[in-house]
């Protein structure tokens, strides 16, 4: 109990993806406040380290390791074909069945339940800055990470960047992580967990399960970036 106690979130969900399975349901972010410690963790999502530990010793017997990629070895420029074509592809198809989904549901129920007007207003904006953050990151960050790694295997130098370093373009996108991941909350505690009132009619239903799914992918999505990635790309780039 005690050496758990003492990990972060950060370092138990780098440990297994199972883990990240189970932080994902019991509310505790292991995202962008990763760096909590595990029981400061539990205590904020309301709940005991015992409670958490048992739903993660379950978890961890049932996991299969070797039917599961670890992140922290593969090549970087792996974890970024991953990252687009399962995250990069699931935000831009989302966006676009939800928000016209958003807008049929407000249309409908808005009147009797306003905090959907809210809920369509901030998934909005977070829609904006997720599709000019994953531009960015196709397009400037991505590329010179890949190219870094390219040139490390190869014992060649490495064009320096126009940013200077990569910590900068880094540190800009963990911004916006920060800033995704507030958006998230906001969104979740209006719509009460995304629990459909009662009679709310099947689109209504679709909507906040699809919300809650959104959700899951997008902390995964940010872990994989902040936890694994952006931390693997600075010490590449330091260890030249």
């Amino acid at each position: 109990m005690t050496a758990i106690a003492e990990k972060t979130v950060r370092e138990l969900a780098l440990e297994s993806s199972s883990a990240t399975r189970v932080f994902e349901k019991l509310g505790i972010d292991y995202c962008c406040g990763g760096d909590k410690p595990f029981d400061e963790a539990c205590r904020a999502a309301g709940l005991s380290v015992e409670q958490v530990q048992a739903a993660l010793d379950a978890a961890w017997q049932q996991a299969a390791p070797s039917a599961e990629k670890s992140w922290q070895v593969e090549p970087l420029t792996d974890l970024i074909a991953h990252i687009k074509a399962t995250h990069h592809v699931f935000v831009r198809q989302e966006i676009a069945r939800l928000t016209p989904l958003l807008e049929k549901v407000c249309s409908v129920h808005g009147e009797k339940h306003p905090e959907l007007f809210q809920i369509r207003r901030v998934f909005a904006d977070l829609a904006q800055e997720l599709t000019s953050h994953l531009m960015k990151e196709e397009m400037v960050l991505f590329p010179f990470i890949e190219r870094m790694e390219e040139a490390v295997f190869a014992h060649e130098p490495v064009v320096p960047p126009p940013f200077g370093t990569v910590a900068n373009p880094v540190s800009m996108m963990e911004h916006e992580h920060d800033n995704a991941g507030i958006a998230l909350k906001v969104m979740r505690k209006a719509s009460n967990g995304y629990t459909a009132p009662e009679g709310a009619c099947a689109s209504y239903q679709a909507l906040y399960t699809a919300l809650a799914e959104f959700e899951g992918d997008l902390h995964q999505h940010i872990h994989l970036e902040n936890n694994i990635l952006f931390p693997r790309a600075l010490k590449m780039e330091r260890g030249r």
